[in-house]
Order: structure tokens, then C-alpha cells, then sequence
């Protein structure tokens, strides 16, 4: 077990140095403020603090973790080996940076609350992050410190012998839309109909036909094929369906449909499936527990996974009602156009309530790679490219890889060309 010694033990300490410390290098952590308790420990200790007790192992503290409001930080971000770093310690210090008050600034999404521009859809875009404007939110930075911080641990404690863990992916297959043509009901049929002859759109309105009489699968059903690759692999995938209201911005099938809530069962025979909660679902908690009890009436058991639509996040309240509802998992957390590490790891972390300064019990499942982030490189080759870089980097610090898909990516629509082999290659990088 570590021992920390601190001059203070607040909420953000302890939540931030479990994650460092118990989450990714499966170190036990506990804390003393008693220089007597730390003196006479004898296994792996360090102080965080602003001075050192003595000839201990000791990182010099940011005030980030001893505040208890939102403050405008100075942050000056410089290179440190083949990372970045910031909040520096000054010499005394066995890290160059304070990693524990930067992960906390990453973790909580501080900058999130703070005054920045948003897109169309009212969302924290890339382009105002930290990680994006000083050229490292392609690396999963929190656990690169972490291992840092371990190496530091090694040298002081040779004897001791610290745990491993292991690569892991977390295939997620988002339906915003089961099916492209069926099950759509007869307006929507006719609209459609119009709309393709409007548009001298032949071959879309010959497809659509063959779909509905039954001589063609519908494009968007690639659900036998997810399936499959479901059964070959040791990592279960996460299957999120809109079953939300149909609106401007969602469109998928009447949930109460027989073929769609049989569609659903199916699915959770074999993967674990949540809930793509509906765009206006995100600013009132009464739709979105309306969605929750009719998923959990489809698959009979409590519903533990959700991811916003337009992976949209107001913070803290969409987070706050996930809590409330007592849903323990969000894949939301990462960018729509960008590839990288929104919060800075690449290891499921808890949320922070910034307001209440308390940690929740809902884990965030950050992903690092979004099929429409796949889009702006123009070959497969550099899609491939990316992608491997990507795996590469959580690999080195055996994270865990979290991809979202959606079921038309495997279709043969022209734009997801060779969607299924890049989703092969993430099931191939954990064998």
C-alpha cells in the first residue's frame, strides 16, 4: 500500500490520486496528515505537500487540490521527456510537474466550466481544449505520468513488486437508426418516396422496394454481422439504441414496434446494450427516465450504459441526472470530429461534481475514436494509419481502447467503405 502524507485530505486529493493510483498502476492508497503514521510506515510512501518532512519521496503540491471553487488558472504547458507537463514543482521535487493537480484539471473537465465557445449543438469542441492548442491530446496523458510516477516509486522501493494490467477494448456500436428503410410506417414510407423521385433518386427509391417487399436486407441491418464478431471476441461489445421519441434530431423506429423491440432482445443475448438517449432528453431528466424504464421493460434488467445523442454534454447536469437515475455508465466523453483523449486517460474514470466537490458513482467511459473522426483522412490507408497510432498509444500504457461505431458503419453505403475492416483491426489489436 502507498502512504501519502498531505497537510490537508480533501475530496479532490483522494478522488484524484485513486485514479492514478488504484485505477492504473492497482496501487492501495491511503492518507495521513500525521508525520508520526508516515514515519513509521514502511512500505511505499511519498508526501504531497509544499515542503519536504525530510529526504522522503516528495512531489511539490499545486493548490488545485486543497481549493474548493473554480478559479482562472494560469497554466503554462512545456515538453517533459516524450510528454507534455504542467503546474511545474521546482527542484526539490522528484516529478517536474505536479501530475496529480494537472489529472484532477483533465479528470473533473475544469476547463468545461469555465466561459468558451460552443458549436451549433451547444458543444465544447476540440479546438477549446488544453490538449488540442498544446499539442497533446493525442496521447493519454494521465497514464503516461501515472507510469512516471511508478518508475520514480521502483527506484526508491526496488523490492517492491508492482501489479500489471492489461491492454483491453471497449467496442461500442451506437443505433441512432435500426434500419434505413423498414419498419419506418407509411407517412414516412411516402415521404421518402417523394423525396426520391423529387430528386431523381432511381436506384435509392429501386433499393427501397426491394427492401420492403423482402428481396433486398435493409442497409443499415448489419446486426447478424455485429453479432458474429460479437461471438469471436472476449470483450463484450456496449450496444446503445435510441428508443427515444421521433423529433428534428432523432429518427429511429416506434420503440414499441414488435420487430424493433425483438431486434433489441436479440442484441442482449449476446451483448451488453444501454440506451443512445434522445437529443431532448439531455436538458430534461423526466424524458430521459422515461427512456430508461421502457429499455429496462425490453431487456428485463436494470439499465447501466447511456451515451447522449450528438455526444452532447451540458456539465454537470447531464451527468448529475445520469447520477440521480442511478445509471452508472456514460460513453459520451470525447470529441465527434477529432480523434484523442478528451479527459487525458485512457482508463474509466469516476465524475467529479465541481459544485459539490464530491465524487459520483457513475464511470465515464472515455472513448478515443468516433467513426465520423475517421472521416476527414481520405484513403483507408490513412484512416488505418491513425487508428493503429492510436491503439498504439493506449497499448503502451495498457489502457483500455474505447471505439464508437454505429451499425450503418458496416453497411455498404460508399462513405463506410472499409468501415469493417478498421473496426477488425481494433478486435485484432487485443488478441
Amino acid at each position: 500500500m502507498l502512504l501519502v502524507y498531505t497537510h490537508k485530505i480533501t475530496p479532490r486529493l483522494k478522488y484524484t490520486f485513486k485514479h492514478i493510483c488504484k485505477r492504473i498502476l492497482g496501487l492501495e492508497v491511503s492518507f495521513t496528515s500525521k508525520v508520526e503514521d508516515f514515519i513509521a510506515h514502511n512500505s511505499l510512501k511519498m508526501s504531497y505537500a509544499k515542503q519536504p518532512l525530510s529526504n522522503e519521496l516528495f512531489i511539490r503540491s499545486h493548490e488545485l487540490l486543497f481549493e474548493k471553487s473554480l478559479s482562472d488558472l494560469d497554466i503554462n504547458v512545456q515538453p517533459w521527456e516524450n510528454t507534455k507537463g504542467f503546474f511545474a514543482t521546482g527542484e526539490r521535487s522528484d516529478l517536474p510537474f505536479d501530475i496529480f493537480a494537472a489529472s484532477f484539471y483533465l479528470l473533473s473537465r475544469y476547463e468545461e466550466y469555465m466561459p468558451h465557445v460552443k458549436d451549433d449543438y451547444g458543444r465544447f469542441m476540440a479546438k477549446e481544449s488544453l490538449a488540442y492548442n498544446h499539442r497533446f491530446l493525442n496521447q493519454p496523458v494521465i497514464d503516461v505520468w501515472a507510469y512516471k510516477l511508478r518508475k520514480v516509486l521502483q527506484k526508491r522501493f526496488p523490492d517492491y513488486v508492482f501489479p500489471e494490467r492489461t491492454y483491453k477494448i471497449q467496442p461500442v456500436i451506437d443505433v441512432p437508426t435500426a434500419y434505413y428503410f423498414k419498419q419506418r410506417g407509411l407517412l414516412r414510407t411516402i415521404g421518402g418516396t417523394l423525396n426520391d423521385l423529387s430528386r431523381l433518386k432511381l436506384r435509392q427509391l429501386y433499393q427501397r422496394y426491394s427492401v420492403l417487399m423482402g428481396f433486398m436486407r435493409d442497409p443499415y441491418d448489419t446486426f447478424k454481422w455485429i453479432i458474429t464478431k460479437q461471438k469471436q471476441s472476449k470483450f463484450k461489445f456496449m450496444v446503445l439504441f435510441l428508443i427515444g421519441d421521433y423529433s428534428t434530431y432523432d429518427k429511429n423506429i416506434n420503440s414499441n414496434k414488435k420487430q424493433f423491440v425483438s431486434l433489441i432482445k436479440s442484441v442482449a443475448d449476446y451483448c451488453n446494450v444501454g440506451i443512445k438517449a434522445s437529443y431532448f432528453s439531455l436538458d430534461d431528466i423526466s424524458i430521459l427516465k422515461k427512456e430508461k424504464l421502457k429499455m429496462e421493460s425490453i431487456i428485463n434488467t436494470d439499465l447501466k450504459a447511456v451515451r447522449h445523442s450528438f455526444s452532447k454534454l451540458n456539465l454537470p447536469t447531464s451527468y448529475r441526472n445520469l447520477v440521480e437515475l442511478e445509471i452508472n455508465q456514460d460513453f459520451t466523453m470525447g470529441y465527434i470530429d477529432t480523434l484523442g483523449f478528451r479527459a487525458g486517460t485512457c482508463t474509466p474514470f469516476q465524475f467529479y461534481d465541481l459544485d459539490y466537490e464530491v465524487q459520483t458513482p457513475l464511470q465515464i467511459n472515455p472513448y478515443q475514436c468516433l467513426d465520423f473522426g475517421l472521416l476527414k483522412y481520405q484513403s483507408e490507408l490513412d484512416k488505418t494509419e491513425h487508428l493503429q497510432k492510436l491503439i498504439d498509444e493506449v497499448k503502451a500504457v495498457n489502457g483500455t481502447f474505447t471505439a464508437i461505431f454505429h451499425n450503418y458503419t458496416f453497411s455498404d453505403v460508399n462513405r463506410w467503405k472499409g468501415y469493417r475492416s478498421l473496426f477488425n483491426i481494433i478486435l485484432e489489436s487485443a488478441e
